[in-house]
């Protein structure tokens, strides 16, 4: 089913805690990687990846969320802020990482691959905002790229047809 061995598994990151985590350990399971921000006009996409990670966790989905301060720094804060301000206001309980970058010369390894894997808007690599969305199959395949202003769960029926594949 899943392909340990697709690029993807081969990054490592950091959890919020500074646990490093491999995406090896999610082969298998339909990802939704996003980079986020906490002070971001779209910051209330959290409930609506919230809503999906809940109702979707059991048939092996994930949301990933990357913290990013690379866009009008809306998301200054620390680790343990941004986890309180995700817990506190929405409720967050799938993976909040470690900020990164998403862009530049110190763009994290994971979103390189994401960005080389699936083009944006007139095939484009640099991601725009916070909230760009990448959804990933279970054998680790990089299928689409939505932009930040895509709601969250207008995406149901793509995930769900990853799920059942």
């Amino acid at each position: 089913m899943a392909d340990s061995g697709a690029p993807i598994y081969q990054v490592a990151a950091e959890l919020l805690d500074g646990m490093q985590v491999s995406l090896s350990g999610y082969a298998g399971r339909v990802l939704l990687v996003v980079n986020t921000a906490s002070q971001c006009g779209f910051t209330p996409q959290f409930a609506g990846l919230e809503q999906l990670y809940r109702e979707y966790r059991g048939r092996g989905f994930e949301v990933l969320g990357f913290p990013c301060n690379q866009f009008g720094a809306q998301e200054p804060g620390s680790a343990a802020q941004i986890a309180a301000f995700c817990e506190r206001n929405y409720g967050v309980s799938f993976p909040i990482f470690a900020k990164i970058e998403v862009n530049g010369p110190g763009t994290h390894p994971l979103f390189r691959l994401l960005k080389s894997a699936r083009t944006g808007f007139l095939g484009t690599r640099r991601i725009k905002w916070n909230f760009t969305k990448f959804l990933v199959d279970r054998k680790g395949s990089v299928v689409a790229r939505y932009a930040p202003a895509a709601n969250p769960l207008k995406l149901r029926a793509k995930i769900e047809a990853l799920l059942d594949f």
